[in-house]
């Protein structure tokens, strides 16, 4: 199934070539780190019996894709009458920094911002024609989807620690290398460079995405890099982008 949302650096397009390079051998627990969109969790086939985790660092995204699963109708009824206007989004925004709202409240006016945006960035007016309503009638099915995923909001490092085992796969979809700036975490060069130490020493194996860059490709050098051609959602341009795996 699809993604109910959009997402910078979403892998709708890559998705596909991620997935068909999962190990051959079903993983007990399946973790991904850096959740977004959740595109690759929301393609992926459901496996009996196996620990799904979706996790992102992102406070207001975990609060909607919770609200999404304990409560799609609640959530449906207060998107219904929403339209594409940018006074409700400078409303919207300004109402995320006060208290008092629900939680429903909260995701609600996370997602217009999230689907309105230009180009998700949660900041400034799309200026297009875009509605809710396709991702709000899918909140039943998600809601099914999501019914046995376990949903964190953790920072990378912790949860990695927290479920990793010999039996476990990482897909990991971090803010891309020059690119942190479009994203709303706060990313370091550092961090890249604390995420690659840490790959090198779990126990489970790991999926990886990234942009094709020179620091990325020595950070990971040993490993099995692969180049994907994609194109760019906002200006057509085709790039390419790396899948880095630690079993072949």
């Amino acid at each position: 199934m699809n993604s109910f949302l959009c997402w910078i650096g979403g892998k709708k397009q890559l998705r596909k070539e991620i997935i068909k390079r999962f190990p051959a051998q079903k993983s007990k627990k399946y973790i991904e780190v850096f959740g977004g969109a959740g595109w690759v969790l929301f393609g992926k086939e459901v496996i009996p019996k196996q620990l799904e985790v979706l996790n992102d660092c992102n406070s207001e995204l975990i609060t909607l894709y919770r609200c999404a699963k304990y409560h799609p109708e609640e959530l449906q009824k207060e998107c219904q009458y929403l339209i594409n206007s940018r006074e409700i989004f400078s409303d919207f925004k300004q109402q995320l920094n006060t208290k008092g709202l629900t939680d429903i409240q909260r995701s609600a006016r996370f997602l217009y911002i999230l689907k309105i945006s230009y180009g998700a960035d949660l900041s400034s007016y799309g200026r297009y024609s875009k509605s809710l309503h396709t991702s709000i009638d899918m909140l039943p099915e998600v809601s099914e989807r999501l019914k046995k995923v376990v949903i964190e909001n953790m920072n990378y490092d912790n949860l990695i620690l927290s479920y990793d085992s010999e039996d476990t796969l990482f897909y990991l979809d971090p803010p891309y290398f020059r690119s942190e700036k479009y994203y709303s975490s706060q990313f370091t060069k550092e961090d890249h460079i604390k995420l690659a130490k840490l790959l090198r020493q779990i126990k489970g194996k790991f999926i990886l995405s990234y942009n094709d860059d020179p620091f990325i490709r020595d950070l990971y050098s040993g490993y099995h890099i692969e180049e994907i051609a994609r194109t760019n959602n906002l200006n057509h341009r085709s790039f390419y982008e790396l899948i880095i795996r630690n079993y072949t």
